[in-house]
């Protein structure tokens, strides 16, 4: 649905998304690079199991959180992406217990 323009001097970065290797430019967020994907959802609801994908990209709504570097819940439209960055999508409900 999405695709990212060509930015002179970015530099390309890889992170991974459940566990698959996934190319980025510097600059970008995580919820960015999400968009692009062929499935974008970043976690579904607790109650229904729907699919939400990231929609404000500001901080505002919380339909992009997502579990980043093994920190559940992170609004992955306020991360930038780093080299070697680990992404989970986050279905359903969260456990309070390690």
């Amino acid at each position: 649905m999405f695709k990212k323009l060509p930015e002179s001097g970015a530099a390309a970065l890889t992170l991974y998304i459940d566990g698959l290797a996934v190319a980025a430019e510097g600059g970008e967020t995580v919820a960015a690079v999400l968009l692009r994907q062929p499935t974008p959802a970043s976690r579904s609801t607790p109650v229904h199991a729907s699919p939400r994908a990231p929609f404000c990209m500001m901080g505002v709504c919380f339909d992009c959180l997502a579990i980043v570097d093994g920190v559940a819940s992170t609004q992955c439209c306020l991360v930038t992406v780093r080299e070697g960055m680990r992404v989970e999508r986050q279905f359903g409900r969260r456990s309070v217990l390690p």
